[in-house]
C-alpha cells in the first residue's frame, strides 16, 4: 500500500471521529433551540408602524381623571365647609383651598371678592351652593379664543409655522410630536424643524415622532443657527406643499438675554415668504406651579405668545395654575397634557375642565367621586 493510500486513510479515520464525537452536542443544541421560551423571558416590542400614532392608540385620558389629584385636594381642603352656613371661616377656607391649587393670589382675591358679591345677590345660605356659585364664575371667566390657527392672519397663502416656546424640560419636543400626529391623522402633510440645536438629544426625539406619524424632519449640525434650520424647514414645507411647520426651539433661561435674541429672531425668519407665523405656543409644565409662572414670563415679553401648552396637568395637584396663567399673563390655555399617551394631548376645555377640578357636575358620576 502505497504512502499516500495510508494518509488518505488516515484523514478519513480521523474526521469520522470528530463526527461522531461531536453528535451528542449537536443533539443538545437542537433542543436548546427548540425548547419553549422561558416564562421570564423578555417580551420583543414590535416596532413602530408607519401609520399616525393617534389612530392607534386610543385615548384614555379625560379632565375627570386628569385632574383626579387637583380634585383631592381641593376636596380635603373644602370638606370642612360642607353642609354649613357661610361665614367666615367658609371663605378662609376657600381661599386656602383656591391658593393651595395655585390658582395664584391675585387671581384668589379677584375671584373671592366676586363670589362676596354673588353670595350676596343671590341670597346664598349653604356652602355646597357657593362652590357652585364659584364653579359657575370660573367657568365663565375661561372665555378667551382658544382656536390653534392653521393661518396667520392676511397671510392665507403662505406656509402656516407653528413655534413651540418655553424653558427647557417642560415637554416641548414631545409635544411636538403629539401634535404632529394629530395633524396627520387628520391627513395634513407635517414638516417638523429641530431647531433645538443645541440639545444633542432633541433632534434624534423629534425624528422619533416624525417617523411614527408620517412627517418630514428638517435637523442642523448640532450647534447651528436655529434661524436656519427653520429657514430650511420652511422652504422644504413650501416646496413641498406642505400644510403647517412645527418648530423646535431652544429652552436655555440661564443665557436669557441671549436666548430670547435668538427666539426674535427664529420668529422674524419664520415669518418671511413662504412662510408666515401663525402660532408661537408657550410650554408649561403645570407640575413646576407658580415657579413656572415666572419662567413663562420671560417668553411671553420676549416673544409674540398666541397660546399656552400645559402639559403634565395629570401628574399635578395644582391644576388651577390655568386661571393663574390666563389671568396673569393674559395668555388662553389652548391644548392640555393629560396623560403620557401619544394622543392624551387634548383641546383645552372650560366646561369640563371646573367640573372636573371642583368636582360640581352631578350628572358625570366620574366627576362626584374622589
Amino acid at each position: 500500500m502505497s504512502t499516500t493510500t495510508v494518509l488518505i486513510v488516515i484523514v478519513i479515520f480521523v474526521v469520522a471521529t470528530v463526527l461522531l464525537c461531536s453528535l451528542p452536542f449537536v443533539h443538545r443544541a437542537s433542543q436548546r433551540r427548540s425548547k419553549p421560551a422561558s416564562p421570564h423571558a423578555p417580551v420583543a416590542v414590535a416596532p413602530a408602524t408607519d401609520g399616525p400614532v393617534a389612530a392607534q392608540v386610543p385615548s384614555g385620558a379625560t379632565f375627570s381623571s386628569g385632574l383626579a389629584s387637583s380634585r383631592r385636594t381641593l376636596r380635603d381642603r373644602l370638606a370642612s365647609i360642607n353642609r354649613r352656613r357661610p361665614d367666615e371661616a367658609t371663605w378662609e377656607s376657600l381661599e386656602e383651598a383656591l391658593l393651595g391649587a395655585d390658582v395664584g393670589v391675585a387671581t384668589t382675591m379677584t375671584a373671592l371678592e366676586r363670589l362676596r358679591g354673588t353670595a350676596a345677590d343671590q341670597g346664598i345660605v349653604d356652602a355646597d351652593e357657593l362652590v357652585h356659585a364659584l364653579a359657575d364664575q370660573m367657568r365663565a371667566a375661561l372665555d378667551a379664543d382658544r382656536a390653534l390657527h392653521a393661518t396667520a392672519p392676511g397671510r392665507e397663502g403662505a406656509t402656516p409655522v407653528w413655534l413651540f416656546v418655553g424653558v427647557n424640560g417642560v415637554g416641548k419636543t414631545t409635544t411636538i410630536g403629539k401634535v404632529g400626529a394629530r395633524l396627520s391623522a387628520d391627513g395634513q402633510l407635517v414638516v417638523m424643524a429641530a431647531a433645538d440645536t443645541f440639545r444633542a438629544a432633541a433632534a434624534s426625539q423629534l425624528q422619533t415622532w416624525a417617523d411614527r406619524c408620517g412627517a418630514e424632519l428638517i435637523s442642523g449640525s448640532s450647534g447651528a443657527d436655529p434661524s436656519s434650520v427653520v429657514h430650511d424647514a420652511v422652504s422644504a414645507a413650501a416646496a413641498r406643499g406642505a400644510d403647517v411647520v412645527l418648530a423646535d426651539t431652544a429652552g436655555r433661561l440661564q443665557n436669557r438675554k441671549n436666548l430670547m435674541d435668538e427666539l426674535a429672531k427664529v420668529r422674524r425668519v419664520a415669518d418671511r415668504e413662504p412662510g408666515a407665523v401663525a402660532e408661537t405656543l408657550l410650554v408649561i409644565d403645570a407640575t413646576t406651579g407658580q415657579n413656572g409662572l415666572s419662567q413663562a414670563r420671560a417668553f411671553a415679553e420676549a416673544t409674540d405668545v398666541t397660546g399656552v401648552v400645559l402639559t403634565k396637568l395629570d401628574g399635578s395637584a395644582k391644576g388651577g395654575i390655568v386661571f393663574a396663567i390666563e389671568a396673569e399673563l393674559g395668555l388662553p390655555v389652548k391644548l392640555v397634557g393629560l396623560g403620557e399617551g401619544p394622543d392624551d394631548l387634548v383641546d383645552f376645555d372650560a366646561d369640563s375642565y371646573v367640573n372636573a377640578l371642583l368636582g360640581v357636575d352631578a350628572d358625570d358620576p366620574g366627576l362626584s367621586g374622589p
